[in-house]
C-alpha cells in the first residue's frame, strides 16, 4: 500500500527559488549541484556536480582537510598519539567533538582518546619554523605515555611556512624505535574534508597496514570499513557479528587500535560502510593483498539483514548462513515492537538529510521503515559516484584539486597476495546476483520528484526549510540551532547530540523512538524568539 505523505510544493519551483538570489555566475554554478532527482528506467539518474570548491563568501556546511584525517579517520583510535602540529584552537576543534567511544581494556593504560595532543604554534615558531618544536613534543609524548605509535598532523601555517613534518617523523622514529608517521593534511589542502580521508588512508596503508603477521584466528574474518563509532554503533555491530560467529579482525576506525590496522591485511573480507570516508583503502588492500570488498550498511534494520546475508552469502558456509538467520529472527521482534509503537505518530510525515560521508543515503532507509519521506538530501563532502553510483567513474574529471592529493602505486605483495575467492567460487557468486566492489549511490534510491543537494549552504537551509517545512531536519552541529529556530526538530547525524547507539537492530529501535519524540515534541514550534513576539520597536529621539 502506497504511503499517503503531505503535499509539497513543486521541486522545481523550490530549486528556482533557491537560485534566485545568487549573482549570475554563481547562480550557473549552484545549479549544477541543486539536482531534481529523476530516476528513470534502469536506474539512470541525472548527474550532479560534486566535488567542487565551495564558492567564496558562501557559508559552506563542510569541514577542512585536516578535519577529516585526524578528526574523522584517527580520531577514533586510542592507542596512537596523534599530535596537532599548529595552532591550539586546530587540535581543540579535532578533540572528541565526534563523540567517538572505545572500550579500552580495564588493566590498559593505552587510551589516549581522552586527550589533546598540540604543539601549540604561536607567532615565533610561525617565522621561525616549528620543527624543533614538533620533535620535542614527540619526545615529550613518549616518555610520558610511551605508546606503540605516533602520528604527526600538519595544519595550515605547517604547509604554508614549509616545516618538514615527515623528516622529523623518521628521525624520532629512528630515535625511539616505535613507529611514527605524519600527514601532510594541511586544512587548504582540498576541497572538503574528503581530501583528509584520502590523505589519513594512504598513510595508515602504507606505514601501518601488514606490520604485524601475529595469526588472528577465525572461520569468518572481515574488516569493517568507514564504521567510527559515532555514540556506540560499533559496540553494537561488533555484538552483532559476534553473536553470528563472525570476526571482525579490524574497524576502519570505531573502537580501534593500532594492532588493528596492523593485522587488517588477515582479514577474507572488507565490508565498506562509509564509501567515500574509506574505498581508497578498500582498493589498495585488494590490489596489495587479495582482499575483496562489498558494500554494507548496518543503519536501518531491514538493511542490517541484508548486510548479514550478504557476508554469510560470500563465505558460502551453510554453518554461518543458518546462524544469521537465526540471529535475524532474534533480533526483529524487539525492530518490529518498536515500529508499531511509533509508525502512528511518524508515518507520511517528511525528513531532510544534509550529512556528510554516507550518512545522508544509509539514514533515509531509517526513515523509510518508519513510513516517513526524505524530499531532500546531499552531502558535505561527495563525489558523483557517491550520488550516482559507481559505474559513473570513469566519466568524472581529475581537477586540480584532486591532484593535490599524492596517488600511491600499489602492487600485489610477493609474499601476502592471496585471492580469497577462487574463478569457480567466483563464477558461482556471480551467477547468484552477488556484486563486488559496487556502490549503486544515493540517487537511485530516493523517490522521484525530490531533491539532491552538494554542499549545502546556511542560506539554502535555511530557504528550503521556509519552503518544504520539513517535519525533521538531520544535519551537524553547525547547523543545528539555526533550524531550531526556525521551530523544525533537528537531529544531529555527525555526532547524535546525546544520543546512540543507531546501528544495528538495537539502533534502528533507538532512532525510531527519537524520531518519533522529536515530531511529537512542539516545543521548537511553539517557542518565538523576542523579536517575533514584538517584532516593532519604539524609541523616543532626542534631537539637539
Amino acid at each position: 500500500m502506497a504511503l499517503k505523505h503531505k503535499s509539497i510544493p513543486d521541486v522545481a519551483t523550490v530549486k528556482e527559488e533557491l537560485l534566485r538570489k545568487y549573482p549570475t555566475k554563481v547562480a550557473r554554478k549552484r545549479a549544477k549541484q541543486i539536482v531534481i532527482n529523476d530516476v528513470k528506467d534502469g536506474d539512470v539518474v541525472p548527474e550532479v556536480q560534486a566535488n567542487v570548491r565551495t564558492t567564496p563568501g558562501i557559508i559552506t556546511m563542510r569541514g577542512c582537510t585536516y578535519a577529516g584525517c585526524k578528526g574523522v579517520i584517527l580520531g577514533p583510535t586510542r592507542d596512537i598519539v596523534n599530535i596537532t602540529h599548529g595552532p591550539i584552537g586546530c587540535g581543540f576543534y579535532s578533540w572528541l567533538t565526534r563523540r567517538n567511544q572505545t572500550k579500552a581494556p580495564f588493566d590498559s593504560s593505552e587510551n589516549f582518546m581522552p586527550y589533546a595532543f598540540s604543539t601549540d604554534m604561536q607567532d615565533e615558531d610561525i617565522i621561525f619554523g616549528g620543527e624543533k618544536k614538533l620533535a620535542a613534543a614527540i619526545q615529550e609524548a613518549y616518555d610520558t605515555f610511551r605508546p606503540k605509535a605516533i602520528a604527526i598532523f600538519a595544519t595550515c601555517p605547517v604547509g604554508l611556512i614549509g616545516d618538514d613534518i615527515h623528516a622529523v617523523a623518521r628521525k624520532m622514529k629512528e630515535k625511539l624505535g616505535i613507529n611514527i608517521f605524519a600527514f601532510s593534511c594541511e586544512g587548504y589542502k582540498g576541497v572538503s574534508q574528503s581530501a583528509g580521508h584520502h590523505i589519513a588512508n594512504n598513510q595508515i596503508f602504507t606505514h601501518v597496514v601488514g606490520e604485524d603477521d601475529t595469526p588472528r584466528l577465525g572461520d569468518y574474518k572481515i574488516n569493517m570499513l568507514g564504521e567510527y563509532n559515532i555514540g556506540g554503533d560499533a559496540f553494537e555491530l561488533e555484538r552483532v557479528l559476534e553473536k553470528c560467529g563472525i570476526t571482525l579482525v579490524s574497524t576502519f576506525s570505531g573502537n580501534s587500535t593500532y594492532e588493528q590496522f596492523a593485522t587488517a591485511h588477515q582479514a577474507d573480507l572488507n565490508a565498506v560502510m562509509c564509501h567515500r570516508s574509506i574505498n581508497y583503502v578498500a582498493e589498495m588492500m585488494e590490489t596489495k593483498y587479495g582482499i575483496p570488498w562489498i558494500k554494507v550498511n548496518f543503519i536501518g534494520a531491514e538493511s542490517s539483514a541484508k548486510s548479514l546475508r550478504k557476508i554469510a552469502q560470500y563465505f558460502g558456509d551453510k554453518q554461518l548462513i543458518d546462524r544469521v538467520e537465526a540471529v535475524i529472527a532474534e533480533e526483529m521482534p524487539a525492530v518490529h515492537a518498536a515500529l508499531e509503537d511509533v509508525r502512528p505518530f511518524t508515518e507520511g510525515k517528511t525528513a531532510m538529510l544534509f550529512v556528510g560521508g554516507s550518512r545522508a543515503h544509509h539514514y533515509q532507509d531509517l526513515f523509510t521503515e518508519m513510513g516517513m519521506k526524505t524530499i531532500a538530501a546531499g552531502y558535505e563532502f561527495a563525489h558523483r559516484d557517491d550520488y550516482e553510483g559507481r559505474k559513473v567513474m570513469p566519466t568524472i574529471k581529475v581537477d586540480a584539486d584532486s591532484r593535490n592529493i599524492e596517488e600511491i602505486e600499489v602492487e600485489p605483495d610477493s609474499t601476502r597476495f592471496a585471492p580469497r575467492k577462487s574463478d569457480e567460487e567466483l563464477k558461482r557468486l556471480a551467477e547468484e546476483g552477488f556484486t563486488f566492489k559496487d556502490y549503486e549511490g544515493m540517487m537511485p534510491q530516493m523517490e522521484s520528484n525530490t531533491l539532491v543537494i552538494d554542499d549545502l549552504n546556511q542560506y539554502e537551509a535555511d530557504k528550503l526549510i521556509e519552503l518544504l517545512k520539513p517535519d525533521v531536519f538531520c544535519a551537524g552541529i553547525k547547523e543545528k540551532f539555526s533550524v531550531q529556530k526556525m521551530g523544525v526538530p533537528m537531529k544531529q547525524l555527525h555526532s547524535y547530540d546525546y544520543g546512540g547507539p543507531y546501528a544495528g537492530f538495537k539502533g534502528a529501535v533507538n532512532f525510531y523512538t527519537e524520531i518519533k519524540r522529536l515530531v511529537t515534541s512542539k516545543v521548537w514550534s511553539d517557542l518565538k524568539a523576542p523579536w517575533e513576539e514584538n517584532p516593532e520597536l519604539s524609541a523616543t529621539y532626542v534631537w539637539e
